[in-house]
């Protein structure tokens, strides 16, 4: 209600936008009453989804996120709770209701021809303001639009959730950056050619002396560092393993472009060398973007001779992956499906399974190997109690609740902890060269509203939009260690972008990089690392936009990075590159085809247990 008064023409602005969305369904509709029950079912569901998002990840409802299918089933289980199913059956309940009356009361349709005219002019003009055409875009700025692209929440919260949607339709477009055109990148190709020939001195040190390392990358589920709060204590250390690899060996801090979720979004850039900044604020790439051949990491070592594998601990078809890995240029997938009689912790395949799959790989495979691999056990929420009992006990100024989601979580970490002190132990033990990269995706999400972050102190405010850089660079923090039984260089990264992590990698094992992953490694000198409203350059200073003195490299990477996913692939034609001309692995999943398709073998797993009489977990 203070928005409203205070913002009367927004209001009205909103009003006309959900005007139209009514009178679109009321000519597809033909009659008045279920006109209103379907405008009111959509645009309340609608306003729902918006406000979980918010409450649990500081994201809005974003247009894309129709497109998720099957993913907004991970979101039930966080929202279904008692006080939230009211707000929920009232308005089905309205909903009802209204479709009983439709039956009872006058129909007070509309003629067919009245209907086209209608619904066309109602299609026009839902088109006109989702694509900004000229008059709408006065349209709205005279009702006082001012959209705020790189704060969302913001956005949304400023001139309400049917005009933020709209603005954002036309961001479901990618624009194509200005100047970019095959001359354009005919220069930069001659640009990198001459870096590619400037090679890091670390490139020709070849520390594994001709043989090449097993690469192990593993994305740990939400993995963080809890003992960073402030105001509360542990009974024991939760982290003793990354806690001794933070003092021995490379590790740091990535600056992950999420909070909460959006996994695979990290995975893309840590994969692609892509940075989600040039992206549409809420997108998600496996979803929308990734139907082509795409260079990544998998493709680079595949290339080298290695066995590219993923390893995933959930299903198959979750974030597209399936699809998503066979254009990134793995070998093959171990996904859910493919374990076989897991050990579980709460709901999902422990990270102890996922180190033995790992280590099985490996051990049974004569080449070597890069794996990439995503834990689940750690995934929210975290107010399930899904542990018999919480051996580390938690001391501070916290609610019942709070301690209760904060202890959960910090036993799931302790068992991430652990399953990479596994790792470490055996191949210590082998005499094949390994390096793991050990990482987590985004920071958890402790409870609605930053709980759990606010009542420590952690952050000021429950408001993402009122962070100081200084916070929201924390909020976005995530720790990372590597660890090899060869010696590797050591450093300390106070912090780095996971676009940046791929080149990063292979410059501190000395292997060759192509020419894209090449720039990638000479700008995070520069900047080591950058969000959609955060820019951290050399001498980690904040900004919230890039400093001039970095736009040019800036803007070749946001070049470089079009070309490749949106654009004609120009610079694969003036570069002989073998990582820019990927292709498929002609056998990719063979090895696990006798499994069947994901989505069949969740069927016969369904008939079976419902056979058996056993109790499913979702």
């Amino acid at each position: 209600m203070a928005w409203l008064l205070q913002n009367p023409m927004l209001f009205a602005m909103n009003a006309i936008l959900d005007l139209l969305i009514f009178l679109l369904i009321y000519a597809l509709a033909g009659a008045l009453l279920p006109a209103v029950a379907l405008t009111m079912l959509l645009l309340c569901t609608m306003s729902l989804i918006s406000y979980f998002k918010l409450k649990l990840i500081g994201e809005p409802f974003f247009p894309w996120d129709i497109f998720l299918n099957k993913e907004s089933i991970d979101i039930v289980p966080l929202v279904a709770n008692r006080s939230n199913l009211l707000p929920i059956g009232v308005i089905f309940g309205m909903f009802v209701v209204l479709v009983v009356l439709s039956f009872r009361l006058p129909r007070l349709g509309l003629r067919l021809k009245t209907r086209a005219i209608v619904g066309l002019l109602a299609i026009y003009a839902v088109y006109a303001f989702g694509v900004n055409a000229p008059w709408a875009s006065r349209v709205m700025d005279r009702m006082g639009a001012n959209e705020i692209v790189w704060n969302q929440s913001e956005n949304y919260g400023n001139n309400g959730i049917s005009l933020a949607f709209m603005m954002n339709v036309k961001n479901a477009i990618v624009q194509k950056p200005a100047g970019y055109d095959e001359s354009m990148m005919e220069g930069i190709a001659g640009k990198l050619k001459g870096q590619a020939n400037i090679q890091t001195a670390s490139a020709n040190l070849d520390p594994f002396n001709g043989v090449q390392p097993n690469v192990i990358f593993i994305m740990s589920e939400a993995f963080w560092d809890p003992t960073l709060l402030p105001n509360v204590t542990f009974s024991e250390d939760p982290l003793p393993t990354v806690h001794r690899l933070q003092q021995e060996s490379t590790s740091g801090y990535l600056l992950s472009p999420q909070f909460g979720g959006g996994t695979s979004n990290v995975e893309y850039e840590v994969l692609t060398g892509h940075s989600m900044s040039f992206l549409p604020a809420g997108s998600v790439p496996y979803q929308q973007y990734l139907s082509k051949v795409t260079p990544s990491l998998a493709g680079y070592f595949q290339e080298k001779g290695y066995k590219s594998m993923a390893i995933h601990s959930y299903e198959g078809w979750f974030w597209n992956r399936e699809n998503v890995y066979k254009e990134m240029g793995f070998e093959s997938f171990k996904s859910k499906e493919q374990f076989s009689n897991p050990q579980y912790k709460g709901a999902f395949i422990s990270d102890d399974e996922v180190a033995n799959s790992i280590i099985e790989q490996v051990d049974n495979t004569d080449i070597p190997m890069f794996i990439y691999g995503v834990t689940m056990q750690n995934h929210g929420p975290y107010d399930d109690n899904r542990y018999e009992s919480n051996p580390i006990q938690i001391e501070g100024d916290l609610t019942v609740e709070a301690r209760n989601t904060l202890e959960t979580y910090t036993q799931g970490i302790q068992d991430a902890d652990a399953s990479l002190q596994k790792l470490m132990d055996h191949f210590a033990e082998t005499e094949e060269p390994t390096v793991i990269v050990f990482y987590g995706d985004h920071l958890p999400m402790l409870g609605y509203d930053y709980d759990v972050y606010t009542q420590t102190g952690f952050i000021q405010t429950a408001k993402s939009g009122q962070w100081s850089l200084d916070e929201l660079k924390q909020m976005h923090s995530v720790p990372f260690v590597t660890w090899s039984n060869v010696d590797l260089p050591q450093e300390q990264l106070p912090v780095l972008s996971n676009s940046f992590l791929g080149a990063y990698m292979l410059k501190q094992m000395g292997m060759e990089l192509p020419e894209t992953l090449a720039y990638n490694e000479e700008l995070s000198r520069k900047m080591p690392a950058m969000l959609r409203n955060l820019v951290v350059d050399a001498d980690l200073n904040l900004t919230t936009a890039v400093p001039d003195a970095l736009a040019a490299d800036v803007e070749q990477y946001r070049q470089l990075q079009y070309d490749s996913l949106f654009g004609k692939q120009y610079l694969a034609k003036y570069m002989d590159s073998k990582y820019l001309q990927p292709t498929v692995a002609a056998n990719y999943n063979q090895e696990f085809t006798e499994f069947g398709s994901s989505a069949d073998n969740v069927e016969e797993d369904l008939a079976e247990s419902v056979k058996a009489g056993k109790e499913i977990s979702q």
